[in-house]
């Protein structure tokens, strides 16, 4: 069961990163050219949070039964546990509540400043997640690309 999940948590992550870039994107496109906020964007939004919301209730169910989560006062000490434990859910979830505001926000207007807000809690959304992924080129965290 961790294995699959922790799969699936490892696999969702690009779906995840590519559907906040297009909301990025087409966000920054209808933003400079003032474009009427429509039913596309709103549905191209709409998924990129779907997807979101999936990686934050599988990354809950393996914060439960991960092994890398430890609550005692050694894990401060160590590089790996502090991370999973500390680091990376505390900063998915801040990304995850800015961008779900961004996109709640957006529904309000019908013209330009949507897309303005959808942009940039997706952009600031961004940074902090990919600031917190645990990459392969992070060898003291142990994680692979998939």
């Amino acid at each position: 069961m961790y294995t699959g999940l922790l799969h699936a948590h490892s696999g969702f992550r690009y779906i995840a990163l590519i559907l906040i870039l297009a909301v990025i994107i087409q966000s920054f496109i209808g933003w400079q050219r003032e474009r009427k906020f429509s039913n596309a964007h709103r549905k191209l939004s709409s998924v990129s949070m779907i997807i979101l919301h999936i990686q934050l209730i599988i990354g809950f169910v393996l914060f439960v039964i991960s092994s890398k989560v430890m609550f005692d006062p050694i894990m401060m000490k160590n590089t790996l546990l502090r991370f999973f434990t500390m680091e990376h859910p505390l900063l998915m979830l801040i990304a995850i509540i800015i961008i779900t505001i961004g996109h709640s926000k957006s529904k309000a207007f019908s013209n330009f400043h949507s897309h303005k807000r959808l942009f940039w809690s997706n952009l600031i959304g961004l940074l902090i997640i990919i600031a917190s992924i645990p990459w392969p080129f992070r060898a003291e965290l142990g994680a692979g690309w998939f």
